[in-house]
């Protein structure tokens, strides 16, 4: 069952109220913590969120990035000045003149995205360009797979806009790395499957293993599982210690 339902935020220091939040994340069933986060004030629960991305727990840092993500959606129907805001937070954080890394901004962006339309059509793009050698590429492979991921998750809802990532696929499904491997074979099936095709069925007999993130929990699959047109089901989910997004 997930965890109790906390006190009004307004009540709660800003570590207590991270606490609570980190509860409700780590609980389950997953829908039900998210539903009482998406209760709390939005401005109050953003920051606490955004630092739950460095969890040390794997399955808390990728439900902090989609809860942040719902927060961001329901702003920008009832407050979109207030969600446009937060969505620059997130890109700053990828800046390097930030200071940090931006593990989970990636993955918060593309929830956001699949859940709002409006925010589609601003930050889409910029999505996009995350993969774009001659924009806004990311070169650190875990914001890389966080991007894929996003990207897939854009595409399930508005794919009309995550189709302009069709042409910078390519490279990720021929790197070593599963985890990228993997990622970007989901994303290629879903915003281009016949560009990809060919490379796709290739990828198929591909067995190496990864940790996934469906939405709800991460679970062990295979390259080949996530190349498939409808991804064979995977293995119970699993939580990890780690570093960033990529378990």
């Amino acid at each position: 069952m997930a965890s109790a339902a906390p006190r009004p935020a307004a009540r709660l220091s800003g570590r207590a109220l991270r606490s609570s939040l980190e509860a409700l994340l780590g609980g389950e069933p997953f829908a039900e913590g998210l539903a009482r986060i998406l209760t709390l004030p939005p401005r109050r629960v953003a920051s606490p969120l955004i630092g739950l991305f460095c969890s040390r727990a794997a399955l808390v840092r990728w439900r902090a990035a989609v809860a942040l993500g719902a927060v961001a959606a329901q702003l920008a129907a009832n407050d979109p000045e207030s969600a446009r805001v937060l969505m620059r937070r997130l890109l700053w954080q990828l800046n390097d003149e930030s200071g940090g890394i931006g593990w989970g901004c990636p993955e918060a962006m593309g929830e956001a995205a699949a859940r709002s339309g409006r925010l589609a059509r601003e930050y889409g793009g910029l999505i996009v360009s995350f993969l774009d050698p001659a924009a806004c590429l990311l070169e650190a492979p875990g914001l890389q797979a966080g991007v894929l991921w996003a990207l897939d998750r854009l595409a399930a809802a508005q794919p009309a806009i995550a189709a302009a990532a069709g042409p910078h696929l390519a490279p990720f499904l021929e790197v070593q790395d599963a985890l990228l491997r993997g990622h970007a074979a989901r994303a290629a099936r879903r915003i281009d499957p016949r560009r990809y095709g060919a490379r796709l069925e290739v990828l198929a007999a591909d067995r190496a293993r990864l940790l996934w993130f469906d939405g709800e929990r991460l679970v062990e699959t295979t390259v080949g599982a996530l190349s498939a047109p409808a991804p064979a089901a995977p293995a119970a989910g699993r939580d990890e210690e780690g570093h960033g997004m990529d378990g």
